[in-house]
């Protein structure tokens, strides 16, 4: 017969419950998320040098300096003057120097050939920056779930983009070229601005942990996301056709606003022809008539305007404090855009003002993917604070 028990001896001896365990979704990723974010900011921050200096070697004329692509060997610049005429001779075979630039100094040459070398080199930075890190992580095993085809997805893009960066280049030498093709400019920078968009999109991500992003999901403005999304593409699109007009100097074709010379659409607008002076089809005017393509500019940013603020309106009534602000950004950066825009055109695209409005387009594009991702995951004020 068992002895008496203690009435205490139930609850004494009751085993002990198991702490609770967090979710298996962010299990091991969170020192991960935090290091991987900070490697995606300083791409991120490189890709927006990349652009700032492609488009400072455009507008210096620097782009085909250097006529041959070699991915490897070709990040050490001539060091002595055999080397440097060696270049210098590559270069005076080019349609550019013959039709464009016959006559330019061994020292002239080097100021355009060192804009396109430091081009090159920062892609060669970005290239080996994202290969160093992406082994890291991988070899240690500290990439979060889901994340992997995620960061590869990104160093596949750089890599296409250095092949369509000597596309591009190839264009303009052969023949009677003296730039590079502007519809391959502007797959080169629309290639860029999709780059920096994923970058964007995956540092924000990185923010917050996944189980606090499916939180957020559950209050999504469905519709603000949609329209954010819209405005999106919208100004992708304006940012092609900025290509195209940079790629033939277009913007310097009209120097009036708001009238296009004497009128609203510009003389001549469907006539182009090749250097020998043969007219073209009519479809080349799109890419090679520069009041055309001017004027496409003009009415798509005035289109991306309008519909920019149809998207503020809506963001404007969000129930989240961060969201309008989100979308409170995007207005002013737009504002500030359309207005750079009309100064290029008055200014006929003076250098200084005409790399401004590209990092404008940079920061538009940073603001509406940030208005974006509030929009999908919005930060909920707290009872105490408020969501104002």
């Amino acid at each position: 017969m068992a002895g008496k028990r203690s009435i205490f001896e139930e609850v004494a001896a009751e085993p002990q419950k198991p702490q609770t365990v967090g979710g298996m979704i962010d299990t091991g990723a969170r020192g991960a998320r935090s290091a991987i974010r900070l490697w995606l900011i300083l791409l991120f921050l490189l890709v927006v040098a990349m652009i700032v200096v492609g488009g400072l070697t455009r507008l210096t004329g620097s782009g085909l300096s250097i006529t041959e692509w070699r991915p490897v060997t070709g990040a050490i610049p001539p060091m002595d003057a055999a080397h440097w005429a060696a270049e210098f001779e590559k270069y005076r075979l080019t349609p550019q120097y013959q039709l464009a630039n016959a006559g330019m100094t061994l020292e002239e040459f080097k100021f355009i050939y060192w804009w396109e070398w430091g081009h090159r080199q920062l892609g060669r930075l970005v290239g080996l920056i994202w290969a160093a890190g992406f082994l890291w992580f991988w070899a240690r095993k500290s990439i979060p779930s889901g994340w992997t085809g995620r960061l590869l997805l990104v160093g596949a893009l750089g890599g296409l983009q250095g092949v369509i960066g000597w596309w591009m280049v190839a264009s303009g030498l052969t023949g009677q070229m003296v730039a590079v093709a502007s519809y391959r400019l502007a797959t080169h920078l629309g290639l860029a601005f999709v780059i920096l968009g994923f970058l964007g999109w995956y540092v924000l991500l990185l923010g917050r942990t996944e189980a606090e992003l499916m939180t957020a999901r559950r209050g999504r403005e469905a519709k603000l996301f949609s329209l954010s999304t819209g405005l999106m593409h919208f100004a992708f699109l304006q940012i092609l056709l900025g290509a195209l007009v940079a790629g033939i100097d277009a913007g310097r074709a009209f120097p009036t606003w708001p009238l296009m010379g004497e009128g609203f659409f510009p003389p001549d607008a469907f006539y182009a022809t090749d250097m020998q002076g043969n007219v073209l089809p009519v479809w080349h005017a799109f890419f090679e008539n520069p009041g055309l393509v001017q004027f496409m500019h003009r009415m798509a940013g005035y289109l991306l305007f309008a519909f920019g603020v149809v998207v503020w309106l809506k963001g404007r009534r969000s129930a989240h404090g961060r969201t309008r602000f989100a979308f409170n950004m995007v207005m002013a950066v737009l504002v500030g855009q359309v207005a750079l825009g009309i100064a290029a055109v008055l200014t006929a695209a003076h250098l200084h003002v005409a790399i401004t409005h590209q990092i404008g387009a940079v920061i538009l594009w940073v603001m509406i993917l940030r208005a974006r991702y509030l929009s999908q995951y919005p930060v909920a004020g707290s009872i105490r604070k408020g969501t104002a």
